[in-house]
């Protein structure tokens, strides 16, 4: 099965949709600073209920899997699920005005990752599966490696950044980092510090669309909605890179 056509301008929609009522919280608490102990958690719950509300409306038969909803088992035998990440980068979005947060609304069908998008909210971007980013063409000069800003990764500080010769690039959250690549911020976005599939569907369905590469650390696919959601690993880098990188690893 693949995507209908209106199922890529529904995920961009809605990840604008959502962005938009985080930005609107945002605005909220600057007014109202006795709430700002409870933003992150608001904003989590805002950005999902307005997701799952519009998801129920727009394709009643569809599986919705969310980090901040229950897990419903019906999913395993959906023909179509959105993989969800209301609002990724919650420490980011709770320390304004810092932009590395995003949202994040993925369809995956009969087996695979068919549409997708990421919201930058405080960007004012969408990144979609809709209008396919177009990668910018390719730097001379050394990769840029992201990492996380409180916890890089010995794995990318250690490993990845001599061999490449590359230079470390801090960023926030997992959809702002993978954006980077797509936008020609950056050349790879290696993580191996444990995630779940709403961390990384929406950012890979939009990384493909794009050109880039996406798989595992060690080369193999990206599998989502099985049973148990948690998906460690990921690499999302220019496809010029992709052997470089995948052969660092194998001798790490």
């Amino acid at each position: 099965m693949t995507a209908a056509p209106d199922d890529h301008e529904l995920a961009a929609a809605l990840a604008a949709e959502a962005g938009e009522a985080l930005l609107a919280l945002r605005v909220q608490v600057e007014a109202e600073p006795n709430r700002r102990w409870t933003m992150k958690a608001d904003g989590d719950q805002l950005a999902h209920d307005l997701i799952v509300a519009a998801l129920g409306a727009a394709r009643p038969g569809d599986a919705v899997l969310s980090e901040e909803g229950a897990d419903d088992s019906d999913r395993l035998s959906a023909r179509r699920v959105w993989i969800v990440d209301p609002l990724d980068g919650t420490r980011e979005f709770g320390d304004p005005p810092r932009r590395d947060w995003a949202v994040h609304i993925a369809l995956w069908a009969d087996g695979d990752l068919v549409a997708g998008a990421v919201a930058l909210p405080a960007e004012g971007l969408v990144l979609s599966t809709a209008r396919p980013p177009v990668l910018p063409a390719a730097r001379a000069e050394a990769p840029r490696l992201l990492v996380s800003r409180s916890r890089p990764h010995p794995l990318v500080t250690k490993v990845l950044a001599p061999a490449l010769g590359g230079e470390l690039v801090p960023l926030g959250s997992a959809g702002a980092k993978a954006m980077a690549v797509v936008r020609g911020q950056a050349e790879v976005y290696a993580h191996a510090g444990g995630q779940y599939e709403w961390d990384s569907a929406a950012p890979v369905v939009v990384a493909r669309a794009a050109g880039l590469h996406a798989s595992r650390l060690d080369g193999s696919p990206l599998v989502y909605n099985r049973e148990d959601p948690y998906l460690p690993d990921l690499l999302i880098c220019r496809p010029e890179l992709a052997e470089p990188v995948l052969r660092a690893l194998e001798v790490r």
